[in-house]
């Protein structure tokens, strides 16, 4: 007989197109580089999906080059640098995050963030935001050796939190998260409000949950941690 599951003891998030929307900020500076070089602005839509994919990926978006190309390192480095100038002007939690969080406090349960973003910019964003509750870790590429979709970064949060994998959630919006939170053995919920890329499909994610709006989020969670509390129980 297989023993009864652990309890939750926290929820972990992605941090951009999970916890908060970024992607106001991102199609600010993402279009003011387009016209400083006379180039026409993108869509918003356009920008929004590719904002979980980083400043790489947002210039490869904006400009048609990649890494290799010798324009794109002083591409990158003004997109970061107008980020840092523009960092949390429309930045917000999604819907409920908030709340949710003060829920996950009540319910006795530890909170943080793993993101690919890097410290420098996550740490200017929660400064700015300030957010209360506040994480008890936030764990960046800085961090670890290995980043996502590699476990490290929700090994890490079990270190953090003296608990087992599968006792924490995770949640992400892509599936560089999803398979970092399964690889690790923690419960998985994919968020398909994100920036979900062109083409991607958030039910190929292999998540454990996923949701399609931020408000889902609590109910779920909640319906979670109370269902490992029951199994918990003796009979």
């Amino acid at each position: 007989m297989s023993p009864n599951p652990l309890p939750i003891r926290a929820v972990v998030f992605d941090l951009d197109g999970t916890l908060l929307d970024t992607a106001g900020d991102f199609i600010v500076v993402l279009n003011q580089l387009r016209r400083e070089h006379q180039l026409p602005e993108l869509t918003d839509e356009a920008i929004r999906r590719t904002v979980s994919n980083g400043a790489r990926a947002l210039i490869e978006l904006g400009f048609n080059v990649t890494e290799s190309d010798p324009e794109f390192a002083p591409l990158r480095s003004r997109l970061l640098e107008l980020y840092m100038q523009h960092i949390a002007v429309y930045t917000q939690p999604f819907s409920g995050i908030i709340e949710l969080l003060h829920d996950i406090k009540r319910c006795g349960l530890g909170w943080g963030i793993a993101t690919n973003k890097p410290e420098l910019y996550t740490q200017a964003l929660l400064d700015k935001l300030a957010l209360k509750p506040a994480p008890e870790v936030v764990i960046c590429p800085d961090n670890i050796t290995h980043r996502k979709p590699d476990p490290e970064s929700l090994l890490f949060a079990a270190r953090h939190f003296e608990c087992e994998p599968s006792q924490i959630i995770y949640l992400g919006d892509h599936i560089r998260d999803i398979d970092c939170g399964r690889r690790a053995g923690a419960i998985t919920i994919g968020c398909g409000y994100g920036y979900i890329d062109e083409g991607d499909d958030p039910k190929n994610w292999q998540a454990d949950y996923l949701v399609n709006h931020s408000l889902e989020l609590a109910p779920l969670i909640a319906r979670l941690i109370q269902a490992r509390q029951t199994a918990e129980q003796p009979a």
